[in-house]
């Protein structure tokens, strides 16, 4: 078996190394020249003049351009072309592009930039939620509502009701490597694009826009990413642009990157929500009736979210069956960076706030917030394929909690045994808030496996008793589900293409729409091949993502990457194997089925011989050894406006335990404790699936607590620098932190039964978020309503709160 194995990235050898060749890595002619935007300082206004004489004069500078000498469409927006390549006359959040600067080198275009005059008629901007909704700025002429049963019925009915309110910050990308094109003119007008993207289509759609060509005439090649996220998605459109504009007008190559405060000043971000939330339910904490009121922050251009908004309302049931469910969705226009894609796309913003209601709701009874998970959870289905056992744990070895002070006791008091866990009654034609039936469900077999295997019960209650006996450390443990729904909720997004050559020598070469960002996809996909033609990995060669070899490719993104991408290469691959089977099968004089290939050999009946030499005699018998395969994902139905469909092809799940401990005096917090089961379906890879688990959950947790975005009310980004922004460190992860993937395959008709890894892991880390809640709650009776991210300050305002009751 070639799927399944461990094996290392691809290119591991060349990242730890530093030869991995990047886009700014890739050598460029002599005379290319570089480019720089030069930037608003104001929010909203009206330009009344721009003066570049300064630009023009300075040393290096080749020329400068605005938006009057643009040639074609000056727009760069993925959607519904309102996002100006340069300002077109009015300016709409600080750091909008106004002019361009191309010069002979990075920095000779980055100082001439900044010496552009431009008189601004400065308007006041809209920069919250509320001034929004009082301005009816918004993206849709009304709210986007979805509902399920009656709510409002359910809850009026209901023994309890509480209301809420959370706000849920944005978060910054923060790829390693920057935002970056590389544009080279070729004959005829034609463009050679290399761009750090994770739709390659999409900056060969926008360039051959901008240069008023077909975009038979763009070619745009990707080798690798220095991490995406979703930033690149639709944020590299841009830089692009303006490379292939200025590469037009010059006659040479053009570079462009943005420094790390750029990049940060001008990219969009994680959409930041606002979620009120009124619910009813009973004395065990079953939910009866819910509704949610979504606030989203866009920004000043649409991007993508629409469909981020929709998978926040999407998600907004995460594990729980809800009966009755009424959720209001506002889209709002701000004067801020246009928000973007960022890994989960909505998911875990519509996700917390279910988690939220959950933790309030078992508050105000006094139960464990598990127990009211459980009590909501949808049933599991009936076990199929594989058998739930767990692979054997990755452990990070360090200190357990109790070694952070010597002040616990060994002889910790329990609290009284946790209350019964029952799971979930199996329920017929059980369905989610948007009608789409849920049969795939495995969380209660999971948790069940989780509260086993991380010994909760028995760490709930030593954490009880360390919060009685200590009053300025308090600790916090919880467990939170994931249920992520895997698909494009634009129908038409879920194919894939590929080519793939075997040549004469039995070497083979890949090509296909995914884009390689770190995550280990071309690896994955080359075990695919290798799976399907029986060939050892080192025969394969997955090359550059190439629109040129493949055509309209979908985004790497909706962790869709291996599923797509995967069974359109098992495609290809399986027609150039059954071509050679029928060849040799006729030579040998043997039913076609007698064929078989399998470790680098192939057997025709009683014959043996190595795949080269099969390679050889179907090309010396005139037997094509290329083609390409496509694959389109089935049984997708979805109609956003109403709200009713079967938007996913399948769930992911998940489950994770968090235990924190914090300073009661200073807010300052750690995350002591992590375990978590992953639901990967029959991995294509343990090893990179693990990685992404972990990496998701560190940077899911990071933006539930140190990643904090500040605008001042000027609108101008003041978190603008790793100096001002934090994002998680080594020392951030927890200290014992144990991986285990939930071995089941998947029941949907996936690449050999793996499952998406990409996003739903990111969700594990409300774990984190409510495991400090949880600290927080034992401070007093109050209720903590910790927003996000929960930064030492919050967690210490929540103190006080709590405190006062």
């Amino acid at each position: 078996m070639s799927t399944g194995r461990p094996l290392p990235h691809d290119t591991a050898a060349l990242h730890v190394t530093g030869a991995a060749r990047y886009v700014d890595d890739i050598p460029a002619p002599a005379g290319y020249l570089s480019l720089a935007f030069g930037l608003s300082d104001v929010a909203k206004g009206r330009i009344l003049s721009v003066d570049l004489s300064a630009v023009r004069s300075a040393p290096g500078v080749v020329a400068v351009l605005t938006a009057e000498d643009l040639p074609f469409a000056n727009d760069v927006s993925p959607s519904i072309h309102d996002e100006p390549l340069l300002a077109d006359g009015t300016v709409h959040y600080v750091g909008q592009p106004i002019f361009l600067v191309v010069a002979q080198s990075h920095l000779a275009a980055r100082k001439a930039a900044r010496m552009g005059k431009v008189e601004i008629a400065e308007e006041t901007p809209i920069l919250t939620v509320d001034e929004a909704l009082a301005a009816g700025s918004r993206f849709e002429e009304g709210p986007r509502i979805w509902t399920k049963g009656d709510a409002a019925e359910a809850i009026s009915a209901a023994p309890h009701v509480i209301e809420g309110s959370m706000e849920v910050g944005a978060q910054e990308h923060f790829y390693l490597e920057g935002q970056t094109a590389l544009a080279l003119p070729q004959d005829g007008g034609e463009m050679v694009v290399h761009s750090s993207t994770q739709h390659p289509t999409e900056i060969q759609h926008k360039v051959a826009e901008a240069l008023g060509l077909p975009m038979r005439d763009v070619r745009v090649e990707t080798r690798r990413m220095g991490g995406g996220f979703g930033g690149k998605e639709s944020q590299g459109n841009a830089l692009a642009v303006a490379c292939a504009v200025a590469a037009r007008l010059t006659g040479k190559a053009c570079r462009m990157r943005y420094d790390r405060d750029d990049d940060m000043v001008i990219t969009g971000k994680r959409h930041d929500l606002r979620i009120d939330y009124r619910v009813g339910f009973d004395d065990t904490g079953r939910l009866l009736g819910i509704e949610f009121l979504h606030l989203m922050r866009c920004g000043w251009a649409q991007d993508l979210s629409l469909p981020v908004a929709d998978r926040a309302m999407l998600h907004a049931d995460n594990a729980y069956l809800l009966d009755h469910v009424r959720i209001e969705s506002h889209r709002l226009k701000t004067n801020t960076c246009s928000n973007t894609a960022y890994r989960g796309f909505g998911g875990p913003q519509g996700m917390v706030g279910i988690e939220r209601v959950v933790d309030h709701v078992a508050h105000v009874l006094g139960r464990d917030p598990l127990d009211v998970r459980r009590l909501n959870y949808y049933a599991d289905a009936p076990a199929a394929g594989g058998d739930g056992e767990l692979s054997a744990p990755r452990r990070l070895e360090a200190p357990s909690p109790e070694d952070i002070s010597g002040q616990m006791n060994d002889d910790l008091a329990s609290r009284g045994g946790p209350a019964e866990r029952q799971s979930v009654a199996p329920a017929e034609g059980q369905t989610t808030p948007y009608g789409m039936a849920v049969e795939d469900f495995v969380l209660n077999g999971l948790t069940d496996r989780l509260v086993t295997e991380c010994d909760y019960d028995a760490r709930r209650a030593k954490v009880a008793a360390w919060n009685e006996a200590n009053p300025a450390l308090k600790r916090g443990i919880a467990l939170t589900p994931v249920k992520f729904g895997i698909s494009f909720t634009l129908t038409h997004l879920n194919q894939a293409g590929a080519l793939v050559h075997v040549y004469q020598d039995g070497s083979v070469q890949v090509n296909h729409g995914g884009t390689e960002m770190g995550q280990g996809l071309y690896q994955k996909v080359a075990q695919v091949a290798c799976e399907s033609l029986g060939v050892p990995r080192e025969v394969v060669k997955v090359t550059a993502t190439d629109t040129g070899k493949v055509p309209n490719t979908s985004a790497t993104a909706a962790s869709s990457g291996s599923d797509l991408n995967g069974m359109a290469v098992k495609a290809a691959c399986d027609t150039i194997r059954d071509r050679m089977a029928a060849c040799l099968a006729e030579l040998h004089q043997a039913p076609v089925e007698e064929v078989v290939f399998a470790d680098g050999e192939v057997r025709v009946g009683q014959e043996v011989m190595s795949f080269d030499k099969a390679a050889a005699l179907a090309y010396q018998n005139r037997v094509s050894l290329s083609s390409t395969g496509f694959y389109k994902t089935p049984g997708l139905a979805w109609d956003r406006i109403k709200g009713t469909g079967k938007p996913f092809f399948y769930f992911a799940h998940g489950a994770a335990c968090s235990e924190v401990v914090i300073d009661t005096l200073t807010g300052e917090y750690r995350i002591l404790r992590t375990d978590i089961i992953h639901d990967v379906g029959r991995s294509l890879n343990p090893a990179l699936d693990i990685g992404q688990i972990e990496g998701g959950f560190v940077q899911g947790a990071g933006w539930l607590t140190t990643e904090e975005l500040v605008w001042d009310d000027k609108g101008r980004l003041r978190t603008h620098a790793p100096s001002t922004y934090k994002i998680p460190a080594c020392g951030d992860r927890p200290d014992i932190f144990n991986v285990s993937l939930w071995d089941g395959e998947n029941r949907a008709e996936t690449i050999y039964r793996s499952k998406a890894v990409g996003e739903p892991p990111f969700m594990l880390g409300i774990s984190v978020l409510m495991a400090l809640s949880d600290a927080v709650a034992a401070c007093g009776p109050g209720y903590p309503a910790l927003d996000a991210p929960a930064t030492p300050e919050r967690v210490l305002a929540a103190v006080e709160r709590v405190r006062n009751g």
